[in-house]
């Protein structure tokens, strides 16, 4: 990036945008360049990338025609981060040009060839609102640089990226607070969704990049702030938070590089529990924020003994539940993976570039170790965090922390909007009691199964299992007469009425029965199974 990226002129910023859109720059057309190429003896470029290699990528675009040479250009400058001849780039960008390159600080000359400084590539995505592709830039990665990263690096869309982004609600709201923006990809898809967007980050080199992002996608209403965590927004209130905080759990000592994207400069998960407690003095009434994060299992002596070494350990899911309960949030928290400290140590060496068996891994890994082990951590949890403010003079209801470490399932709406449809069916009935939970009528989720299990030459099956095919992918152990209410919920008659007549085939006391698929009911109807009607 130059040094005044903010300041890089809109005329240059457009005449790249026009070059980018005129040269077909978009997934599918570089996707389309991967299957044009009949080099079967090769791996696939794509595959291979995806995978961290680049040389089936970079032999692939020596053999496309001329026709393909702009795209082939702008794919291995920005995308695999090679040089290439001055007069190449100067074809595929011919608005902006070579020296406009330069100056918004994408490339830097070299002779007769120009070295990318910056990594630049399209983006696809499809949302409530529709379907899009942006383009974005950021620091060149490790398949380009190849060695480690520098400390301040920006990172482009990642994984994290996108699976914050796939758990928004994409509903309206005035005002969306986007903490720690990095690139501004969160930023960027809140505001498709929001009158007025905030985006903060500690580092002003990720602030440029985002400034100059929204800018090349001609977004308008992101305000761009400095600062760390919620200071910039000085006692304003937001509607909504969106959040991929630096959770990244770091040693704190002299040789381990803290990296601005990832790393808060807290101990342990410190940083996500600031976020967490801070996020209720500023949301608005109602308000809601949505991250990810880490958190730990620490293990404390507690006494002689293995029973009592058992009983010490701390959980970590408990623990980000406690920071949420203690500041008056609603929260639903769902931890989606745990790892111990060493395959948690090396998951993050290797991210920033530090190759394994190397002396320099060896070092970090044994720093990481040693960090965990002061603070008895045992292992590590990852997972989304959706926090709610209660409505002024109201008592937090919503209270859930799972661990659904399985696949997901796969269903059109996302993650996000099975998200959005499970808050409002489990505040409808939230405020009812038992007796006003009969009077409701609910259908099945078109994506539930049955699956049942026997015994051999057995009349009767031993487990009667639902599956959820979209959402988290639930599975739930149900019994005769659970599986018999989801089985006739079509939306016809109310669950009293359902339950009774269930109670009367199996010949057992109604009231008994409905005690027992009353609470059933609730948690299928909160996990997005069971869906009410009225």
């Amino acid at each position: 990036m130059s040094e005044h990226p903010d300041d890089a002129d809109r005329e240059l910023v457009e005449a790249l945008a026009a070059d980018l859109a005129s040269a077909r720059f978009t997934v599918a057309a570089i996707e389309e360049l991967w299957e044009r190429d009949d080099a079967s003896h090769d791996a696939h470029p794509g595959a291979a990338l995806r995978r961290g290699h680049r040389v089936p990528a970079l032999r692939a675009l020596a053999r496309v025609d001329a026709t393909d040479r702009p795209l082939a250009t702008l794919v291995r400058c920005f995308v695999l981060g090679a040089p290439v001849p001055s007069d190449d780039l100067a074809n595929a960008l011919p608005t902006l040009g070579v020296a406009g390159a330069v100056e918004l600080g994408l490339v830097a000359r070299e002779g007769g060839q120009v070295r990318p400084i910056a990594d630049l590539r399209p983006y696809a995505f499809a949302d409530a609102a529709g379907t899009g592709e942006w383009w974005i830039a950021s620091d060149l990665g490790e398949l380009a640089t190849g060695g480690a990263l520098p400390r301040d690096h920006v990172l482009g869309v990642g994984g994290a990226s996108t699976t914050l982004s796939g758990l928004l609600l994409q509903q309206p709201a005035a005002t969306t607070l986007d903490l720690g923006t990095g690139c501004g990809i969160q930023a960027m898809h809140a505001s498709r969704f929001s009158d007025r967007v905030i985006a903060t980050d500690i580092s002003e080199r990720a602030l440029r990049y985002a400034r100059l992002n929204a800018r090349l996608n001609a977004l308008d209403g992101i305000e761009f702030r400095l600062g760390s965590l919620y200071e910039p927004l000085a006692g304003e209130r937001v509607d909504r938070v969106v959040s991929n905080p630096p959770f990244v759990i770091t040693p704190r000592r002299q040789g381990v590089p803290e990296y601005e994207y990832r790393d808060g400069g807290m101990v342990g998960d410190g940083v996500v529990e600031a976020v967490v407690r801070g996020a209720a003095a500023h949301l608005a009434p109602g308000g809601l924020a949505q991250l990810l994060g880490n958190w730990e299992y620490r293990r404390t002596p507690a006494g002689d003994g293995a029973e009592a070494a058992e009983d010490a350990l701390e959980d970590g899911l408990e623990r980000v539940a406690g920071w949420a309960a203690a500041s008056g949030l609603e929260y639903w928290i769902v931890e989606r993976e745990r790892q111990d400290p060493s395959e948690y140590a090396e998951t993050w060496i290797r991210d920033g570039g530090t190759r394994p068996g190397t002396p320099e891994f060896e070092a970090l890994h044994d720093a990481w170790l040693d960090d965990f082990a002061a603070r008895g951590v045992e292992s590590v949890g990852f997972g989304y965090l959706l926090l709610r403010r209660p409505a002024d003079g109201a008592a937090p209801r919503l209270a859930r922390a799972e661990r659904l470490h399985g696949p997901l399932g796969d269903a059109p709406g996302g993650l996000g909007g099975h998200l959005a449809e499970c808050l409002a069916a489990d505040d409808r009935i939230a405020a009812l009691d038992d007796d006003g939970l009969r009077r409701v009528r609910v259908a099945v989720a078109d994506d539930v199964t049955e699956e049942r299990h026997h015994w051999p030459g057995a009349e009767q099956p031993t487990v009667i299992l639902l599956r959820q095919g979209g959402g988290f992918g639930r599975v739930v152990d149900a019994g005769t007469g659970l599986t018999a209410l989801v089985g006739a919920a079509d939306g016809e008659l109310p669950l009293g009425v359902l339950s009774d007549a269930i109670a009367q085939l199996l010949e057992a006391d109604p009231a008994e029965l409905w005690d027992e698929l009353a609470a059933a009911v609730r948690e299928l109807v909160a996990g997005g199974m069971l869906r009410p009607l009225d």
